[in-house]
């Protein structure tokens, strides 16, 4: 049995208008619940800002999503890597369930004052939103590899505004399994449609520059390979502190609910110990400041250490921001001695522990 061409035009045609309207519908409501996020996240930022004494609310707030966790979310607690997984080895739906909870731990983790970011929370809640598409849609376990890659394409994209690195991030993390053409194509497609749902809705992005780029030559080159080694460990420092507390907590708090809560009475502590809320939160503010001031040495060590130890106790939210924090603090302090212009090694840091990590 042969189909004719015009047989094969026809469903070729229906396939694409099919991916895209996934595409657009993924995009739609990624992108929406992302600047809905952005927003509240903002919000909660500001508030706790306006009331530094709501972090001594840090226990309470880490207590509150432990329980939520514990009684509602353990299908979903694995986070990223079950998005991972699934795509790995699809067998069940991600429970829908991901989102808000997600949502919710993130929001309390910023209004009390713990240290995260927000890429963790966007992935995962539009994964949750694509991953309603397989069954709607009835697709086999090859195209529902390709609606998790929309899903973390979507998330990406649209909490940072930047849709051509939303899209590549979703291909690179599953780097490990095959990937067909067909869903880097969509990656890109969906990315696009989250970043201009967010520009519709009137959410904006923090902009960074690097206004003076020096001549590209041997010793200019070979300051670079030197201070990107330098990220590298500073990215595994990273991976390795947040594990660090995730083993030390799990091994010696075996209730999963009270070890935010224990880990929130240290954070609330120490932060009033030292004096400032510079190491906390996003840290957007002390991001923009590293391109244009040097900032000091031990900035990125500490920022690595509240994280670790925020998202260790179980916290919610994502890694990157900080990673951003790291790297462009990194970049800064080494403004002091390397050769090259302030902004150029803050973004260079800000993208190579990101990278590294």
């Amino acid at each position: 049995y042969r189909t004719s061409p015009k047989m094969n035009l026809k469903n070729t045609i229906l396939l694409s208008l099919q991916w895209l309207l996934i595409c657009t519908l993924i995009g739609l409501f990624s992108g929406s619940a992302s600047a809905f996020f952005l927003v509240a996240l903002e919000w909660v930022t500001q508030t706790r800002e306006n009331h530094n004494w709501i972090i001594w609310l840090l226990p309470i707030g880490g207590l509150i999503i432990g329980l939520l966790y514990h009684y509602y979310g353990a299908s979903v607690i694995k986070g990223n890597n079950l998005l991972l997984e699934e795509y790995e080895n699809p067998q069940q739906p991600i429970p829908f369930k991901m989102a808000p909870l997600v949502l919710i731990g993130t929001l309390i983790t910023h209004l009390v004052g713990g240290s995260a970011g927000r890429e963790g929370t966007a992935v995962q809640m539009g994964g949750a939103i694509a991953d309603r598409f397989s069954n709607w849609f009835q697709l086999d376990k090859i195209d529902r590899r390709t609606i998790l890659i929309l899903g973390i394409s979507a998330g990406f994209a649209s909490v940072f505004g930047t849709p051509l690195a939303g899209a590549l991030f979703a291909l690179e993390v599953v780097y490990f399994s095959k990937i067909n053409f067909k869903s880097v194509v969509l990656s890109f497609v969906v990315a696009f449609v989250a970043y201009y749902t967010v520009e519709f809705w009137q959410v904006e992005h923090t902009q960074y520059s690097v206004p003076i780029l020096p001549e590209l030559n041997g010793i200019n080159l070979l300051w670079t390979i030197g201070s990107g080694i330098l990220f590298g460990f500073a990215a595994l420092l990273f991976s390795r502190t947040t594990h660090f507390w995730n083993r030390l907590f799990t091994k010696y708090i075996p209730f999963a609910p009270i070890r935010p809560l224990v880990g929130g009475t240290v954070l609330a502590i120490i932060i009033y110990s030292i004096g400032t809320t510079k190491y906390i939160g996003l840290g957007v503010p002390e991001i923009v400041n590293a391109f244009s001031n040097p900032n000091e040495s031990y900035d990125f060590l500490l920022k690595i250490l509240f994280t670790g130890f925020t998202l260790g106790a179980g916290f919610k939210g994502g890694e990157v921001t900080p990673l951003f924090f790291v790297g462009a603090t990194l970049g800064s302090a080494l403004s002091v001695v390397v050769p090259l212009p302030i902004a150029l090694l803050a973004g260079m840091g800000f993208v190579a522990v990101f990278s590294g990590a």
